[in-house]
């Protein structure tokens, strides 16, 4: 495993954060496509085929990082900031909806961390964004993230976004967390995920929390959000007028409306 550079940096904002980084000469951080936010003039920008990581040796392991972005639904293509000037140079990233940025450094997990397929939002150059597979078909077809979720290793830092609010656990041995399954978004390698079946058939066609949950068990750390953007853009869906409605939300007359116009 190849040395990530070390850097520091600090995360502001409120409801929508964004995380600054400060680069010393020759160092590098990699983010996924349209995540800058502002950046020092002295610092270069370069797309780059696969991951970013320093692992990817040569056109066969270039693809294979390609490969990996494409099996998770990103971009093929990665950007990676440069510092080519002298002394600090920053550089923000900014998340792409209301919520809270995670700043994890991989040597404190183990080198490891499994997280969301589109939670990762910047890296020390040097951590390989890889794939993780789901070992069982249901955590596969139902586990909300599906089959494939993504794989963070190496020697640095990286940041990792949650929607809404951020909850942290520290799962002991065989300590159970059942969680919905849209509200995971990282959890260490010795955690086991599961899909179960929520409650009887009355409680999965009537509960309103779905027809399966999300069995997570220790050891390991856990990272929950309070709002998946899959609920957060569901919600926004739900309570776009439709084409051709006169009335304005909320209106009682609304209902009446539609019944009289046949829609």
């Amino acid at each position: 495993m190849s040395q990530a550079d070390v850097i520091d940096y600090k995360i502001g904002g409120g409801d929508i954060q964004y995380v600054e980084i400060e680069l010393d000469p020759g160092e590098s951080v990699v983010s996924e496509a349209g995540a800058m936010m502002y950046k020092s003039p002295s610092i270069g920008m370069d797309a780059v085929f696969g991951d970013g990581s320093s692992n990817q040796s040569g056109v066969w392991g270039a693809l294979a990082g390609a490969g990996k972005r494409l099996l998770t639904g990103e971009s093929l293509f990665m950007t990676v900031f440069t510092h080519k000037g002298q002394g600090k140079a920053h550089a923000a990233f900014a998340a792409p909806f209301p919520g809270t940025i995670i700043p994890v450094h991989l040597p404190d997990l183990g080198g490891e961390l499994i997280c969301q397929k589109d939670s990762f939002l910047a890296a020390a150059k040097g951590v390989s964004i890889g794939i993780a597979l789901q070992k069982r078909i249901m955590t596969g077809l139902f586990g909300g993230e599906g089959f494939i979720m993504q794989r963070l290793q190496g020697t640095g830092w990286c940041f990792v976004h949650a929607g809404g609010t951020l909850i942290e656990r520290e799962l002991a041995p065989g300590e159970e967390l059942h969680v919905d399954t849209g509200c995971v978004v990282a959890y260490t390698p010795g955690v086991d995920f599961e899909i179960e079946r929520a409650g009887n058939i009355k409680s999965m066609i009537f509960g309103g929390e779905g027809v399966f949950f999300a069995r997570l068990r220790g050891p390991g750390k856990v990272w929950l959000q309070s709002m998946p953007f899959s609920r957060l853009a569901g919600r926004i869906l739900a309570n776009v007028p439709r084409t051709g409605s006169g009335q304005g939300e909320g209106s009682v007359l609304g209902p009446i409306g539609d019944i009289m116009r046949g829609s």
